[in-house]
Order: structure tokens, then C-alpha cells, then sequence
């Protein structure tokens, strides 16, 4: 299957709320995600034959220190392993233009952890006590030297 990563528009919300299983419960989810779209913050990856239904979406901002942040990343849980979030953040690291970009995600998601190590990510810092037990784990990339 061929994956075309687009800018998110507005018609896009509901789509990112089923992808997203997090956003179905939790309304600050809900308002992360609209409010990304609205600052065109997001972006989505969509079947190259299918643009108007996404199945994963990633967001970057400046919101760390001032740094470019990617903040989200999320794949449809029917869509993983299929190389969707490599490309997602891929497409967000060429987006930012900078020369370093960090992301963060909890010790329990070992999935993400392993993509950013095989994206060349490194670790740069742990927060604790945003998840009681599960720890942030903060992770750094050089795209520029």
C-alpha cells in the first residue's frame, strides 16, 4: 500500500478521533486535535487511494522551550507495523526545518520507543509524575550538523 502524508483539515476531526483511542473518552484529547488542525499543526497519512479517510496523524509545534515538538503521534491500532508512524515522523522532521526536534513518550510504549531509536533518536531526559508510574521519557534527533 502506498501512504501519502497531507496537511489535516477540519473535515479530518472525526476521522482522527476513531483513529485515535485515547480521543473516543477524553475531551482534552478531543480539543489537542482540533485545535493542531486548526493552527495547521497536523498532519495526516491517508491511503494514496483514499485521501479523505485517514488512518494516523502526527502534530509539531514550538511548545518545548521553544523547540520544535512533535507531541502526537498516533496510527489506527488496525494500521501498525506497516511503516505508517516512521513516515509520519519523517515527514514532520522535514516540515520543522530545524536542526534538532524532540519528542517525548511514556516508558510503557515500547512500540514508539523502538521507532524513535530507529529513527535516530537519543534520549534526552525523563519526566515523572505526569503518569503516575509510567514515566516520560523525552527524546532528542540532530537533523542538521
Amino acid at each position: 500500500m502506498s501512504w501519502q502524508i497531507r496537511q489535516a483539515v477540519l473535515s479530518d476531526f472525526k476521522w482522527l478521533v476513531r483513529v485515535d483511542s485515547l480521543a473516543e473518552n477524553d475531551h482534552g484529547r478531543r480539543r489537542q486535535i482540533a485545535r493542531a488542525i486548526s493552527k495547521s499543526e497536523c498532519w495526516v497519512a491517508c491511503d494514496a487511494d483514499d485521501l479523505a479517510a485517514p488512518v494516523g496523524y502526527g502534530c509539531l509545534d514550538k511548545s518545548f522551550f521553544g523547540e520544535w515538538f512533535v507531541p502526537l503521534v498516533v496510527v489506527s491500532n488496525a494500521h501498525r507495523r506497516c511503516g505508517i508512524g516512521r513516515k509520519i515522523v519523517a515527514h514532520l522532521e522535514h516540515c520543522s526545518s530545524a536542526k534538532k526536534i524532540f519528542t517525548s513518550t511514556n516508558m510503557s510504549n515500547t512500540p514508539m520507543r523502538e521507532l524513535l531509536s530507529q529513527l535516530g533518536y537519543q534520549s534526552s531526559g525523563v519526566v515523572e509524575n505526569l503518569d503516575p508510574g509510567d514515566p516520560e521519557l523525552i527524546f532528542m534527533k540532530i537533523l542538521e550538523e
